[in-house]
C-alpha cells in the first residue's frame, strides 16, 4: 500500500532545474515513471522535488524521502 502525505498549495514552491527554464523536457513523449517537476514541496522544514509518475492521461505526484516515495494529496 503506497503511503500518502495531505498537501496545502501554500507548502509548494515553484524551483525550475536549468534546462527546465530552457523550455526542454525528460523524454520525447512526455511520459515517464520519474519525471522532475518544477514545482518543490516543503515539508517537515525541508524542500523535496516533486516528481510524478505519467501514463497516458493520468499522473501522480510524489516526493522521495529517505529511499522511499510519498505521494502527495491535494494538489
Amino acid at each position: 500500500m503506497p503511503d500518502y502525505i495531505q498537501v496545502a498549495d501554500k507548502d509548494i514552491v515553484t524551483k525550475r532545474l536549468p534546462w527546465q527554464r530552457l523550455g526542454l523536457q525528460e523524454t520525447a513523449s512526455g511520459y515517464g515513471g520519474k519525471l522532475t517537476s518544477t514545482k518543490m514541496l516543503k515539508h517537515n522544514g525541508k524542500l523535496y522535488r516533486i516528481y510524478v509518475a505519467q501514463y497516458s492521461n493520468a499522473g501522480s505526484a510524489y516526493i522521495i524521502k529517505k529511499g522511499k516515495k510519498l505521494f502527495l494529496r491535494g494538489i
